[in-house]
């Protein structure tokens, strides 16, 4: 009677799996704006996400950023603040990628809240063309940047393409970047990289007590804790690693999943064989930080191994990444999230 229960649960989660992959695709528009540096995604007619590029932003992001119930799973602030929402680290917008030390120069921490008269020490990536818009069952958008430091001499160029996905409960966006050294590059190993989200106050991990963050710099920010009676996150790695523990480990992918309203919601990001380091590390944090980073190593490891990756002028690397966002009465399951990779892999 046990081996036909078991026979039962099995055929049971194998066609709850085949179901999640027959759901219908919907349709993905790619519309640019006439007035702003801005393209807005839109799936099934509803807002998903924008592309912004504007000057004020010292990198191109993905802003804000949608579940299929219309629940906005980012953080509102800087640029648009909801109520008791965190308001640490401003360059902490919507989702991004860039890395904390290239030669030298941080382009992950800058923002608006650096001094004039330290803005000599990061980076910025300004956007100069999108070079490809599409859309349809899988809605394109593609951009050219560079990477300049303050006196717009460019380190690197990028190249990135989103390639953009839905059904009914599940939103999809493949990125494909690729970086070119227009002199030789060295990224030297950091924590604070590469691609990154900051999640809505919902998905943070609860926290009882203050946390000092420090970064390589010397700036320290203090994320409150011990009041905090809407965050309810959680993390978990394909390796198994949950929480905090999460921090600093390997894995292909990583989700984190909490309630928001009614519904479960959880994102996950998925790493490609094809990266760097691959399977990535993970610079995910219980405040909201979430993020993979391939080039931390020796950060993550306590020095026990390093990799400064580096690229003579005109080579190149390219970085993969798939980003999945679910919602609905349950969290995404391991089964599912397996098979997304694998098929990720293949592309």
């Amino acid at each position: 009677m046990t081996r036909y229960r078991s026979l039962g649960f099995a055929i049971a989660m194998a066609f709850a799996t085949s179901l999640c992959f027959a759901q219908k695709s919907e349709n993905v528009q790619v519309v640019k704006s006439a007035t702003e540096n801005r393209d807005d995604i839109l799936i099934g007619g509803q807002p998903f996400t924008s592309f912004l590029y504007p000057d004020s932003l010292e990198k191109p992001v993905l802003y804000p950023i949608r579940a299929a119930n219309r629940t906005v799973v980012t953080r509102g602030f800087p640029l648009a603040p909801n109520a008791g929402e965190p308001t640490d680290h401003p360059h902490h917008v919507g989702l991004w990628f860039n890395f904390e030390n290239v030669n030298g120069l941080d382009f992950w921490n800058n923002s608006y809240a650096i001094p004039a008269n330290k803005k000599s020490l990061y980076g910025w990536i300004r956007t100069d063309r999108i070079t490809e818009t599409k859309s349809g069952s899988t809605g394109i958008l593609a951009y050219h940047a560079n990477w300049v430091n303050q006196k717009k001499q460019v380190l690197l160029e990028e190249a990135t393409r989103f390639e953009f996905s839905a059904s009914a409960s599940q939103r999809i966006i493949d990125r494909f970047t690729t970086l070119k050294a227009d002199t030789d590059v060295t990224f030297n190993d950091a924590k604070d990289g590469m691609l990154g989200l900051r999640l809505a106050h919902e998905l943070q991990i609860p926290a009882n007590e203050d946390q000092q963050l420090t970064d390589n710099k010397g700036n320290v920010t203090t994320v409150k804790g011990g009041t905090d009676h809407i965050a309810n996150g959680n993390y978990l790695t394909s390796a198994g690693k949950t929480g905090n523990d999460t921090w600093s480990t390997r894995g292909v992918w990583c989700k984190v999943f909490g309630k928001m309203g009614a519904d479960s919601v959880s994102i996950a990001i998925i790493d490609h064989p094809k990266n760097p380091n691959y399977p990535t590390f993970w610079h995910a944090r219980g405040y909201g930080l979430f993020a993979a980073n391939p080039l931390g190593e020796k950060v993550f490891t306590n020095g026990k191994s390093s990799l400064n990756l580096k690229l003579k002028k005109g080579e190149s690397v390219t970085f993969r990444y798939r980003i999945v966002i679910n919602s609905g009465d349950k969290t995404i399951s391991i089964a599912v999230l397996n098979k997304l990779a694998s098929e990720f892999a293949g592309k």
